[in-house]
């Protein structure tokens, strides 16, 4: 591919998961409108936005494993045109059940876009583990931007509509200009199955860690920003202030980890190696939060805890997988987020029973979660090397 055309690529699968990280907020930012629209309660808004993980659930293994065989490009295609369906489609109803199709609509199109961007970006030449890390600074800038925009609209008494019209703007940006851009080539069957099939039994123990890390590490953010403002409130006793500055300061944490491990997997340091270093700091952080003896600690251990948990090491662990399935990366994208989106379903429920045993196990239990990962990013490390042991055989 020429540099311009690599460009133009990286253009168009940044701008659409800037465009994922507005999708993923813009209902719950929007609320208030929405139930007025659909005449419905606000539970029953939540509960449009929970089809979300539903769609996610249905698509993921299966356009994962078709984008192995034709190729990356059509899943963009059908992760831009869901979403636009998806944006449009919510500014022209006042249906509750078409809303929640919708929804479902939504999750579809990120299975898609995961299915064909990780790979797309696995297969490019140059520094690829970093280029699927630094997905995760676009989302998060879309997440930061959305809220912002929504503040305006409504301080100014714009539509509301405002800020779905500036998504389907840029996805159609995107998609004028998609048809002119080329892929990177896939990798040959051959040359692919060669290495996935010597894989030892230790690496394909590794595998199965991964994918448990899938869930763990979708479940370490998700029970965080649930219930972290809640915990440092009832648990910790900060002020209002203070418990929810401790959210802020981890998403901030969240972005500088992004930009931390893309610098790190540009210098070489292994991805099994990130995994073990980093899920050992979430869990000293989650220490400090769930035992703080002040303000102070808590909030310096929220920052780090972003650092570490949510700054990027969930896509490391995609980057380990898919070194021991190189044939596969479709699939396996599919299968790992497959994972990370049955967390999204079970993590709400199992903290939502614990809150009312006990407030502290709302982030207590987290912690073991981060033992859990920190586990099986050591299972990952001890097993899972391809280039040390997988092709000895073959040599």
């Amino acid at each position: 591919m020429t540099r311009a055309n690599t460009i133009r690529l990286n253009i168009i699968l940044y701008l659409n998961y800037f465009v994922h990280g507005v999708g993923l907020i813009i209902l719950t930012q929007n609320m208030k409108v929405l139930q007025a629209g659909w005449h419905t309660s606000l539970a029953t808004v939540a509960y449009v936005i929970s089809a979300l993980g539903i769609g996610r659930l249905l698509a993921y293994y299966i356009l994962g494993s078709l984008s192995d065989k034709w190729g990356r490009k059509p899943f963009i295609y059908i992760g831009i045109l869901s979403y636009a369906i998806f944006f449009a489609g919510i500014l022209m109803t006042s249906s509750v059940p078409v809303a929640y199709g919708l929804t479902i609509l939504a999750g579809v199109a990120n299975s898609a876009l995961d299915s064909g961007t990780y790979p797309t970006f696995m297969e490019m030449p140059g520094h690829q583990s970093a280029s699927t890390v630094l997905i995760k600074a676009a989302m998060s800038a879309g997440e930061f931007v959305l809220p912002i925009m929504v503040s305006a609209i409504e301080l100014n008494h714009f539509w509301y509509g405002s800020s779905f019209v500036f998504a389907l703007a840029i996805l159609a940006f995107n998609l004028a200009i998609l048809p002119m851009t080329k892929f990177p080539k896939k990798q040959s069957s051959e040359s692919a199955a060669v290495a996935t099939k010597h894989l030892t039994k230790g690496q394909r123990i590794a595998a199965v860690g991964l994918l448990i890390y899938g869930y763990g590490s979708m479940a370490l953010m998700i029970w965080f920003t649930q219930w972290g403002t809640y915990y440092a409130q009832s648990v910790l006793k900060l002020d209002n202030v203070a418990a929810h500055g401790m959210l802020s300061l981890y998403s901030i944490g969240s972005l500088t980890g992004v930009f931390l491990i893309s610098i790190m997997l540009k210098v070489g340091i292994s991805p099994f190696k990130l995994l073990v270093v980093f899920n050992a700091v979430a869990v000293a952080a989650l220490v400090g939060i769930c035992f703080a003896g002040s303000a102070t600690i808590a909030l310096m251990a929220a920052f780090t805890f972003g650092l570490s948990a949510a700054g990027g090491i969930m896509q490391v662990g995609l980057n380990a997988l898919s070194e021991l399935f190189p044939a596969n990366k479709g699939r396996i994208t599919g299968l790992f987020f497959t994972f990370g989106s049955i967390a999204s379903v079970t993590v709400p429920l199992i903290s939502g029973r614990l809150v009312t045993v006990n407030p502290a196990l709302t982030l207590q239990s987290d912690l073991a979660v981060g033992v859990l990962c920190l586990i099986v990013s050591l299972v990952a490390l001890r097993f899972g090397t391809v280039k040390e042991t997988a092709l000895s055989p073959a040599e």
